[in-house]
């Protein structure tokens, strides 16, 4: 809750503008969406109101701390700053979306291994822009993958489990790559 509503409504939740809805297409987690919705709402406030993928975290609203990290066309990104609009005709993967026929992913599987999830609120956006990392680096260096995660917060790990298990992952997913 929040001061400034009077204890009556969550500040990061969307209020509609009252201006015309408008039509927004693309492709979520590898299915086409279709829907109108109020021009103002961003990104986040689309996966999780109108699509209902709650993996997408909001923390701060304002695109500095990494909890509602989505890939959009191939490139981590903050969904809270991003209006939903923006999205138009773009592919977008969220945290939902990395499993496949119902098995969590390698990179999901290392972060359990690992203990890189301890309280689970940074996990998606860690998971997600460490996606992004290893769809344009398979072998990322330590240094690639600090860089690639500097824009999410975590503040249970210490970030060294959650680094380890990125290169475990990108070690494994080389593995599976060379059995193809």
């Amino acid at each position: 809750m929040c001061k400034k509503h009077n204890n009556q409504e969550n500040c990061f939740t969307h209020v509609d503008s009252g201006l015309e809805s408008v039509m927004l297409n693309c492709i979520v987690n590898g299915e086409k969406v279709c829907a109108y919705i109020d021009p103002t709402m961003t990104l986040l406030n689309f996966l999780r109101k109108e699509l209902k993928l709650f993996g997408t975290k909001e923390g701060c609203g304002e695109g500095e701390c990494g909890a509602c990290t989505i890939i959009m066309n191939g490139k981590a990104v903050n969904s809270c700053i991003i209006l939903a609009l923006e999205a138009e005709d773009a592919n977008i993967l969220t945290v939902e979306g990395l499993n496949k026929n119902g098995k969590i992913s390698i990179l999901q599987q290392e972060f359990i291994k690992h203990d890189a999830l301890q309280c689970g609120f940074c996990t998606p956006g860690m998971l997600m822009s460490a996606r992004a990392l290893l769809d344009r680096n398979s072998d990322p260096t330590e240094k690639e993958i600090k860089e690639a995660i500097a824009g999410n917060f975590c503040r249970c790990t210490g970030y060294v489990p959650i680094i380890a298990a990125i290169k475990q992952a990108a070690k494994q997913e080389r593995g599976e790559m060379k059995n193809e």
